[in-house]
């Protein structure tokens, strides 16, 4: 069998015209053939003759305008001698220069390489790439890629017969994003991408499920193929279940602890702040003591992820906040009295707060220094067919959510730091609805930032120790610019907002800026392919998932019009929102 791609062939009934004009990144192309102009449109290839007959240079066209021009009647090419004026169409193509395809590079032959080596020469021959060219062409994207690290998005919307393959290693290694409004495909995009994860030996993908949509993905009855967990709820304290991660309040390092309980307006916080610090690294070093440990009682930090009570830690500042102080003449207003008031009244508010279960009353077992390696493998661990996690996060309030994404990822990101490089596995993390805890930071509060901290870490450093971001946001405008610029692929869907284009224009070259154009009139389920991932900015036709989130669209219309709703839901539903617990499915 020949694996050999075919080569680009053009006749003369393909020719556009000549290049008339050039820059660093553009080419003009005066149109000859009028025919042709009616076919060509918005990112179309246009191929033009290098410098050697082995040699075209590969445009996506911008721009396609008419313009009329008035010349002597004389000077036209009919017969006759009429002086008048009359007006001639000049017809014009402008493309953005993208890549090199040579029919012999070295020992190998038809091949495209991202990036022109060389500038259009004026004059040269420009031809539509289409039919069979653009079949043969589309077959040489991706044909290189070895069939281990061939990932599969769909087809080409340019020829829907030809494969949309992009490098799976590239396309998690550098970080990504997936953009789209709502309603766009994205959720699809995301479950099919975990789809082709799956069919690996050992994936390695930490979904963070904001809405509980990707659910289905671990139904075993419809084919499921992830391991679900959700972080507890109140219903959880009492008889958790197997799927309930707790996030203990220990995990937490001192700034993001502060951010939860800590008010900076108060004149005492540098005071509480203090104690607080003091206290926490005095129980730990105790855990440590007991749990005899001498050597990482050397070493460890007040941040250090070691198990205390948090009642120890309650009883200690209740102490400080009461403790008199003794004068020469008798007891005196104690240094730290009535100065950490305020401070145990914001934190005994959230131990009381049962939302807050999951971090400040977890189970006894959560409490004992061995649960940590076990957790952090149960999710860091790809064996036995549970090497993709979705982790619930819809019963998290909102207000402490930054917190909870910040300390989970953190946490793994650290024990992939301090792991031994030649036994680390790659790691993504796929952030959904990133917008809503990794907000421009401009825009964050105090609990925000902390969580910031944690990714934007990730997304500079990550690369080093095979830990990448996977960012998927439906306003790509409110999320952290630092994370986003680090992304080198971006899987675009539609967007209709002017500010959420402008971001996706920022990021891309100069040279590609203008194929955003498109992103608003794209159809569901279609994206723009760009990055290092694939050698073309691709339009493209997203395959559908086998097993579809709980994402999609309701017909308003047409189930108004056969359903009335369901009283004894709405019932049931209102006592789930006293108990902040979903109820069971049935």
């Amino acid at each position: 069998m020949n694996d050999t791609p075919a080569a680009l062939q053009f006749t003369e009934a393909e020719l556009l015209g000549k290049v008339a004009a050039v820059d660093t990144s553009r080419v003009s192309i005066d149109v000859s053939n009028s025919v042709l102009l009616t076919r060509i449109g918005i990112g179309n290839l246009i191929a033009v003759r290098g410098s050697t007959e082995r040699e075209y240079l590969i445009a996506v066209t911008e721009r396609v305008t008419r313009s009329m021009r008035d010349e002597l009647a004389s000077d036209l090419p009919a017969d006759g001698e009429d002086s008048e004026l009359v007006s001639v169409p000049t017809d014009l193509v402008r493309g953005a220069l993208i890549g090199t395809f040579r029919t012999v590079d070295g020992d190998k032959k038809n091949t495209f390489k991202r990036g022109a080596d060389s500038f259009p020469q004026i004059d040269r021959e420009c031809y539509v790439v289409d039919a069979a060219n653009l079949q043969r062409f589309m077959g040489i994207l991706g044909a290189d890629f070895p069939e281990n690290e061939r990932l599969k998005l769909g087809v080409f919307v340019a020829d829907r017969g030809a494969e949309a393959i992009v490098s799976g290693d590239k396309f998690f290694q550098r970080h990504a994003a997936i953009l789209g409004s709502t309603g766009s495909g994205k959720s699809f995009a995301v479950a099919l991408i975990l789809e082709r994860a799956a069919k690996l030996k050992f994936p390695n993908i930490v979904v963070f499920d904001m809405h509980g949509e990707y659910a289905p993905l671990s139904d075993a009855k419809k084919g499921g193929f992830a391991k679900r967990l959700r972080i507890a709820g109140p219903g959880d304290l009492e008889k958790p279940g197997d799927d309930a991660l707790f996030l203990p309040y220990w995990l937490l390092n001192r700034d993001e602890m502060l951010s939860m309980i800590l008010d900076r307006s108060d004149q005492n916080a540098p005071n509480q702040a203090s104690r607080f610090t003091l206290h926490v690294r005095t129980l730990k070093q105790e855990t440590l003591q007991t749990e005899n440990k001498p050597e990482i009682a050397k070493t460890f930090t007040v941040d250090s992820p070691i198990p205390y009570q948090i009642k120890d830690l309650v009883g200690l500042l209740e102490t400080d906040n009461t403790t008199k102080g003794q004068g020469k003449t008798g007891p005196v207003k104690g240094e730290w009295e009535d100065k950490l008031t305020r401070f145990m009244s914001r934190l005994e508010a959230k131990l009381d707060d049962r939302r807050y279960g999951f971090m400040f009353t977890p189970p006894t077992k959560v409490n004992t220094y061995g649960w940590l390696a076990a957790q952090v493998a149960q999710l860091l661990g790809s064996n036995g067919g549970d090497g993709i996690k979705v982790i619930d996060f819809s019963e998290v309030p909102s207000d402490v959510l930054p917190v909870v994404t910040g300390t989970l990822s953190r946490l793994l990101y650290d024990v992939q730091f301090w792991m031994d490089p030649a036994k680390r596995t790659p790691v993504t993390l796929l952030c959904d609805e990133a917008h809503l805890y990794l907000p421009v930071r401009d825009d964050a509060d105090a609990v925000q930032r902390q969580a910031l901290g944690a990714f934007e870490r990730i997304a500079k450093e990550g690369r080093k120790y095979g830990f990448s971001l996977l960012v998927v946001s439906q306003r790509p405008s409110d999320v952290s610019k630092t994370i986003l610029s680090q992304c080198n692929n971006f899987l675009s869907l539609r967007l209709t907002n002017d500010t959420d284009q402008a971001v996706i224009k920022r990021l891309m070259p100069d040279s590609l800026a203008g194929l955003t154009s498109i992103l608003p009139l794209l159809d569901t389920g279609e994206a723009l392919m760009l990055g290092d991932a694939v050698l073309l900015p691709s339009r493209i036709r997203l395959d559908k998932p086998v097993i579809t989130p709980d994402s999609a669209t309701r017909d308003f219309w047409k189930e108004w019009g056969k359903q009335a709703p369901d009283v004894e839901a709405i019932n049931v539903a209102v006592e789930a929102l006293r108990s902040q617990t979903r109820p069971k499915a049935a």
